[in-house]
């Protein structure tokens, strides 16, 4: 326990697991530790660390010592790299690769704002969809783009725009193509309370000196509204680039769900 008044020194080393985020679906008895995840492309909140996933979510392994023995053996793959670090963040969109079992799995979130190890097929793992949040001109007037995965692409196309999506090709690191920030778009919500859900944006609501506001609308008919910053475009009219977990980004009612399962029952 440090005096009052003096400062701690560095960053913090550990997560409890009471304060881990609600969607890894960590138990609370289960110790008092989480993995706190290395500084890295995604936020501590926007991630989920390879342990998780390799543990947790895959059940490749029972503990922590056998996912450190996996890593080691440098067999698992993120975005086309090599991954050694345990509590490496992996997140939104992220490409996850294990070369021995020729699996492919992208992260994405499901209907109820939870990360899903997403199992997708050969042809859709080498490219991946990164929102750009940041369009300036760098050292001797190069435009460059920095995308939600903390990539800086250079001379991207004239066209591309702040909120805009584009197509990357994880080898090469190159913009394939990109998809316009636009009325009638297919998008799905990555934060707040719609967090998970898909639909096409049938309006823009426009608030200076506050949040815009993006109106969407699902499949189903359903209308939610969300902040702008929470959109992630995912699609050109109504075909989606990526495949989408169970439930297709449609979130049901409790009732719904209900009569769902005792149809299923």
């Amino acid at each position: 326990s440090s005096t009052p008044g003096k400062m701690t020194r560095g960053p913090k080393k550990h997560l409890k697991r009471l304060n881990a985020p609600k969607h890894w679906m960590l138990d609370k008895l289960g110790g008092v530790f989480a993995p706190k995840p290395s500084s890295g492309p995604h936020k501590l909140r926007e991630c989920l660390p390879l342990l998780l996933v390799l543990r947790n979510r895959l059940k490749y392994a029972l503990t922590y010592k056998e996912v450190v023995q996996i890593l080691k053996q440098r067999l698992v793959k993120v975005d086309g790299k090599v991954r050694t670090d345990t509590t490496y963040p992996a997140g939104f969109m992220d490409v996850i690769q294990l070369e021995k079992t020729d699996e492919h799995f992208r992260l994405i979130y499901d209907t109820k704002g939870r990360f899903v190890v997403h199992r997708i097929s050969r042809d859709e793992a080498p490219y991946k969809l990164c929102k750009v949040k940041r369009l300036e001109h760098g050292k001797g007037g190069v435009p460059y783009i920095v995308t939600h995965d903390a990539r800086t692409i250079r001379y991207p196309d004239p066209e591309i725009k702040v909120n805009d999506t584009v197509l990357l090709d994880i080898e090469t690191g190159k913009v394939k193509e990109y998809v316009k920030f636009d009325l009638g778009n297919l998008a799905m919500a990555t934060g707040g309370h719609n967090c998970g859900r898909v639909g096409t944006i049938v309006h823009k609501e426009k608030h200076k000196g506050a949040f815009d506001m993006i109106h969407v609308e699902d499949a189903a008919g359903n209308r939610f509204v969300t902040r702008q910053n929470n959109i992630f475009i995912i699609g050109k009219g109504s075909k989606a680039l990526v495949s989408l977990p169970k439930g297709k980004g449609i979130r049901l009612s409790i009732l719904q769900e209900q009569a769902k399962k005792y149809a299923s029952g």
